[in-house]
């Protein structure tokens, strides 16, 4: 899917808002998809601001519970992203902290696992505007470009002040958004700070030189990712666990060691509420007149009605018949 680039004329400078639907993540973000999978069972509180300049887009993200994110940007876009004090998760496998910068291009899938408390601020650029940025600068032959994701090793010191200039930037625009929306001159002043902050923070990254305990997790991800692929691909067949070991060529000892470090969760139990957050999309997309519980539910691969309507319970706080009852208005 392609969308406007970042700097989109009809969209809001700020947009702030708070999620409580795991399945409705996607909406209102025009620069990248993004698919969620909430990994405890208790009411999702997550945060988004977006702060729209011209040749940058700020993305800040909190939550309050373990959650998998599942993330393109668009072509055309590369992505710098920073975390906060208190995060800690994954992506693709590899361990995401406080004072770590990923750099990412506009073809690679990052599937972050976010634990409770987790913050990041990504910084969205125009790939074609900021090379004619840094060529102005005579800095386009020594700028490296992400070819895919990658780890960035920066001073944390520059990393934590490059979050904490992002993190006062979201909050007044959160307070103030006419700030933005209304001052094409305050965007524009901010942006030309935000470029000269990112960049210097970027003169002090080198590439970051993976361990093989980090390979290793990288390869659990991988394994994550695949056996999760494969479960969508089959929406209503059964699933064993010999058929995750033969998609991702794992044995069952380490098809669930990359479960539980990955997701903290078994095979099974992961890829159950994955298509438990399907059933979901479906039955807020559906209307009561035309579609039944029963006919979702079988269309996700869930055939014994009473232990599924206990386990969606269990994972979204209502039964699958109330959220088909629920009104459009409130979905």
């Amino acid at each position: 899917m392609v969308h406007p680039p970042p700097n989109r004329k009809d969209a809001p400078a700020v947009t702030e808002v708070e999620i409580t639907e795991p399945t409705a993540v996607n909406a209102g973000i025009e620069f990248y998809d993004l698919d969620a999978v909430q990994l405890q069972s208790a009411p999702l509180r997550a945060r988004r601001v977006i702060v729209r300049l011209d040749v940058v887009t700020v993305v800040y993200h909190s939550t309050n519970l373990r959650i998998r994110t599942r993330t393109t940007i668009d072509p055309g876009l590369v992505a710098y992203v920073a975390f906060g004090p208190q995060t800690h998760g994954t992506v693709n496998g590899l361990p995401v902290r406080s004072g770590m910068m990923l750099s990412v291009n506009s073809s690679t899938e990052c599937i972050f696992v976010a634990e409770a408390g987790y913050e990041s601020l990504a910084f969205l650029v125009s790939e074609k505007e900021f090379r004619e940025h840094l060529a102005a600068r005579h800095r386009d032959v020594d700028f490296h470009m992400p070819q895919s994701i990658e780890p960035l090793k920066v001073p944390p010191e520059a990393v934590s002040a490059l979050f904490d200039w992002g993190k006062r930037l979201v909050d007044l625009a959160a307070r103030q958004p006419s700030l933005f929306n209304d001052g094409e001159r305050e965007r524009k002043a901010v942006e030309v700070e935000l470029l000269e902050t990112l960049l210097a923070t970027l003169d002090d990254s080198e590439a970051f030189e993976t361990t093989r305990e980090d390979r290793t997790r990288q390869a659990h991800g991988l394994i994550v990712r695949k056996a999760e692929d494969y479960v969508l691909s089959r929406a209503g067949e059964h699933v064993s666990l010999s058929d995750l070991c033969r998609v991702t060529a794992a044995s069952e000892r380490t098809l669930q060691s990359a479960f539980q470090e990955v997701v903290g969760l078994t095979p099974l139990a992961f890829l159950t509420r994955v298509r438990l957050h399907k059933v979901r999309e479906a039955l807020l997309a559906e209307s009561h007149r035309t579609a039944t519980v029963s006919e979702v539910a079988l269309r996700w691969g869930f055939w014994h009605f009473g232990d599924f309507s206990r386990a969606y319970k269990s994972c979204f706080g209502e039964l699958p018949s109330d959220t088909l009852r629920r009104a459009p208005g409130e979905r």
